[in-house]
């Protein structure tokens, strides 16, 4: 009897094990703080706040800061995607066309 359940305690905790590496392989997936990511997401969190800045002093109007809104949650999403394929991360080349998105959007605020 005591080895049945010692066997089931030591099955269990296997069990647990399991799911909490697999958890931990799914964070490495999304490492947000990889110094090519956080540039990206700084900026995009940059922009973001400049469009509810001008369209907050009436600079820009709802739906040009709707638009704007939407091409940044696309460049996010786009980050995201390359991330997922790269462990995590993104290369200087796709860093590089990242930011080239996020220059053309950032000549349209406050225009």
């Amino acid at each position: 009897m005591n080895l049945r359940r010692t066997l089931l305690v030591s099955a269990t905790l296997a069990l647990f094990a399991c799911f909490a590496a697999e958890a931990s392989a799914a964070d490495g997936k999304w490492k947000k703080e990889h110094p090519r990511r956080a540039q990206v997401n700084k900026r995009l969190n940059n922009q973001n706040q400049r469009i509810k800045d001008e369209r907050k002093e009436g600079e820009i109007s709802r739906g040009q800061a709707a638009k704007l809104h939407k091409e940044d949650h696309q460049i996010r999403q786009e980050e995201r995607d390359m991330a997922s394929q790269n462990g995590g991360h993104i290369t200087k080349q796709e860093q590089k066309t990242l930011n080239q998105q996020e220059n053309k959007v950032s000549k349209q605020i406050g225009q």
